[in-house]
């Protein structure tokens, strides 16, 4: 499989705009993507990740992070991941480092391992040791892209505000 991953960046507006229609077509959530569900116009999007890719210019109480598209050998947009540089409350017990999503019509088709397995050698890169990751109780396919990604089972925790169970995973780098 032949999978790159790129920054968020103007030339892919439309991919992004498709891959965004898809999710809400399918009321899937995005995980990894930051506030794309929320906005409607991609620019505004586009500002935002650059926003958060600068400790100067994240907004108090939010972290730093990176955003990541990933293209098929087509240039297709097949999936999203984020990194987020450090931790706040939230993300420290609820969100982890890491947030990914895989479009609808590409699941199950090994591009959630692969963008995961891709990333982790930036987490290296910005200094971190291991990341934590977390995935709903029932979403089976990310446990398993967690674990053959390394991922080791620390436990599960109740989110109140979604009120949703979520199991949590560290994996050494």
């Amino acid at each position: 499989m032949k999978l790159k991953l790129v920054k968020p960046e103007e030339k892919y507006i439309d991919e992004i705009a498709l891959f965004r229609k898809e999710f809400i077509d399918n009321a899937s959530s995005m995980d990894g993507t930051s506030s794309l569900k929320r906005m409607e116009n991609i620019n505004d999007w586009l500002e935002e990740v650059r926003m958060f890719a600068d400790e100067s210019t994240v907004p108090e109480g939010m972290v730093p992070s990176s955003q990541f598209l990933a293209l098929d050998e087509e240039g297709t947009l097949v999936g999203a991941i984020q990194i987020r540089h450090r931790f706040n409350d939230f993300l420290e017990k609820y969100g982890g480092h890491i947030g990914y999503c895989v479009r609808p019509s590409e699941r199950r088709k090994g591009y959630a391992k692969k963008m995961l397995e891709m990333i982790l050698p930036y987490c290296r890169e910005l200094g971190m040791e291991k990341v934590l990751i977390t995935c709903l109780e029932e979403n089976e396919a990310s446990a398993k892209t967690i674990i053959a990604n390394g991922g080791v089972y620390e436990y599960t925790v109740h989110e109140p505000n979604a009120d949703v169970k979520l199991k949590r995973y560290w994996i050494k780098l």
